[in-house]
């Protein structure tokens, strides 16, 4: 699980990096570095990435720092979930031809399967610890 940790922490960085230099691979034209906040997935993934490395150069702490890349998942997937939401509720449209509703969208939905890939694990391991003999 290590591994996907470093894969998506990766890809969110990826994805925080070309909505900040080339938006208009996002789907706008605009200034590059326009706004800070199109490193927001590339934070997130920072961390998921740091606790994905640490499970791998430290396997002791595997339980702590998978649970953090889990719960720093979840909050990314709540956070970038929440604008589009709270929009709709005002009633408000999304433009999705933006760079900024597309990136919170990849955001969210690659968050979303972190989460659930680290959920699938944790049960298996529970599984594993629960089939394993004990003497």
């Amino acid at each position: 699980m290590a591994f996907v940790a470093a894969i998506f922490g990766g890809l969110l960085i990826l994805l925080g990096l070309v909505g900040y230099m080339q938006p208009e691979l996002m789907g706008t034209v605009g200034e590059k570095g326009t706004s800070v906040t199109a490193l927001i997935p590339a934070f997130f993934g920072g961390i998921i990435e740091i606790c994905g490395l640490l499970t791998i150069m430290k396997p002791n702490l595997r339980k702590h720092t998978m649970h953090a890349a889990a719960a720093i998942g979840l909050l990314g997937f709540l956070g970038a979930v929440m604008r589009p939401v709270s929009k709709l509720m005002k009633g408000e449209s999304l433009d999705f031809n933006t760079a900024a509703v597309r990136s919170i969208i990849i955001m969210a939905v690659l968050c979303l399967i972190f989460v659930g890939l680290c959920v699938k694990s944790f049960v298996d391991a529970r599984k594993a610890r629960k089939n394993t003999p004990t003497n």
